[in-house]
């Protein structure tokens, strides 16, 4: 018994997998407790009030990364670029990459749409609907875009204020500037711009410092994050809308069924080591429901576990974690279906195509941050004449499915490193 411990405590202490999931555990285990506690013991406002506490070291792990992701991106995009040192290179890496990734969301939507249709999950909430708990979040308060004209969208991507970029959160502004940025230093002479590369170098590496100091609490991060999501979701609102989550979940598994094949058959890899080496990004993804937060966790382990150029990591996974948002577009298409279902509303397969492109277009570029995909799904909502109210029976269960799908995000990241390093090395 005695040895078995020691093993335990061994896992725990030298395995980042071990501490996520046993910080999951034990956040799991309190939340519950607590949440049931809220209808017995302690008001309402004392389990949330214990909650928030119980997160402050998860939101300062979150707040850690957000504040470098800026600098950790830039510096390694344009590192990526310029360490081929080759402009045709970079020509093979974006002419094949861009219809990757427009692919597999493609792709990632139609799994979404065909579950959706399959399941209509949404038949199952009728009877249930005035149940569902309306106060979960203020849905009022989700923002939602303006009607832009695509020439405009297209205009936009070129940042004017990369500070007001990175005010807004707008990572894909970000990406553009540091692709033009990094391609205008490869086609200068090596003398003229060493200095800046040793400055670029030192970015990263000051960025990755303090992305480690942020990791050294990411245990505790993940114990807080999940006892506080546990206590304000409870259970009464995932059994109301059981068959949305599950839906969902399913989805997001065949997509991850998807990435195997691709790593099987488009990359003769070994599907059990790469799930065996993408383990612990995906159990950081999923604990802080962050692109961003794992970026760096990415790249390591791509180079590392999954051997692939680092001039491709360091370029691929800061753009996939801004364009390549699969999870997220298989969700946003599988809760849009879900409330057409609820509602009663019937769409025309015209309206069903511009739903899907307008899913596709709406994931590419999202940011990498916690709950945005409730704020790209309010925006697809009004598209199609679903009242924002609608939001309240997905807007409880939200968290958990973000973290699902960015989970399966960064897989797909991954996944697309591994593609590219094949395609790129024949």
């Amino acid at each position: 018994m005695n040895k078995n411990l020691k093993i335990v405590s061994l896992l725990i202490r030298k395995k980042l997998w071990a501490q996520i999931v046993f910080a999951m555990t034990l956040g799991v285990i309190l939340g519950l407790i607590l949440s049931s506690m809220g209808n017995v013991l302690l008001l309402e406002d004392h389990t949330y009030l214990i909650g928030s506490w119980l997160k402050l070291p998860g939101s300062v792990f979150l707040n850690l990364i957000q504040m470098i992701v800026t600098p950790l991106v830039i510096s390694s995009i344009i590192l990526g670029i310029c360490s081929s040192g080759d402009i045709d290179y970079l020509k093979k890496v974006g002419v094949r990459i861009i219809p990757y990734f427009t692919f597999t969301t493609i792709i990632s939507v139609l799994i979404g749409l065909f579950l959706t249709l399959i399941i209509e999950p949404g038949a199952y909430i009728n009877s249930t609907l005035s149940s569902i708990p309306q106060n979960l979040n203020n849905v009022d308060n989700i923002p939602v875009s303006t009607q832009v004209s695509i020439p405009d969208k297209i205009a936009s991507l070129i940042p004017t204020n990369l500070t007001l970029a990175n005010a807004e959160k707008d990572m894909l502004q970000v990406v553009v500037f540091s692709f033009i940025f990094g391609v205008a230093i490869t086609a200068l002479p090596n003398q003229k711009t060493k200095p800046l590369l040793a400055m670029m170098y030192s970015i990263q590496e000051v960025s990755l410092k303090i992305v480690s100091w942020s990791m050294l609490i990411a245990p505790y991060a993940v114990f807080g994050l999940i006892a506080d999501i546990t206590i304000r979701i409870g259970t009464d609102a995932i059994i109301g809308v059981a068959a949305y989550v599950g839906t969902v979940i399913l989805g997001l598994l065949v997509l991850l069924v998807f990435y195997l094949l691709v790593i099987k058959f488009l990359v003769n890899g070994n599907i059990l080591n790469f799930i065996s080496s993408i383990k612990d990004v995906q159990l950081l993804a999923f604990s802080t429901s962050s692109s961003a937060a794992v970026m760096p966790l990415s790249i390591e382990t791509s180079v590392e576990k999954l051997k692939i150029n680092p001039a491709i990591s360091k370029f691929i996974i800061p753009l996939g974690a801004t364009i390549n948002m699969d999870g997220t577009a298989l969700y946003q298409v599988t809760a849009a279906f879900f409330l057409t279902q609820v509602y009663g509303i019937e769409l025309s397969n015209i309206q069903i195509l511009i739903l899907v492109l307008t899913t596709v277009g709406a994931s590419i570029g999202s940011p990498s941050t916690p709950g945005v995909g409730i704020v790209i799904l309010a925006t697809i909502l009004q598209s199609i004449g679903i009242p924002s109210a609608g939001l309240a029976l997905i807007i409880g269960v939200d968290r958990i499915l973000d973290m699902c799908r960015t989970s399966v995000n960064v897989t797909g990241d991954l996944t697309a490193c591994c593609v590219m390093n094949k395609w790129l090395s024949k």
